[in-house]
């Protein structure tokens, strides 16, 4: 399993962000991503993050932490690729 996000400390809380598909934002399947990826990142808040054809970022998640995120350029974000067996 192969994906793409950051894991983030912020004022003592570690969460991960993970890259989906725009339709996952957009449909019933935003609740199960957030549990299926829970388990690649054991303890930490799941936040979603689709761009639109623009490159606009979109997340989802824990309210106070998007909050955060809509604040910060997509550039300020350590992302990197996240391999799993």
């Amino acid at each position: 399993m192969q994906l793409e996000g950051a894991i983030i400390k912020e004022q003592g809380q570690n969460f991960a962000i993970v890259i989906v598909k725009s339709h996952v934002l957009n449909s019933n399947e935003r609740d199960n991503a957030v549990q299926q990826f829970s388990r690649y990142f054991p303890g930490m808040p799941i936040i979603l993050m689709a761009q639109n054809s623009r490159g606009i970022p979109t997340y989802y998640g824990r309210t106070d932490i998007v909050k955060f995120l809509s604040k910060l350029q997509l550039s300020q974000i350590p992302w990197k690729k996240f391999t799993f067996n």
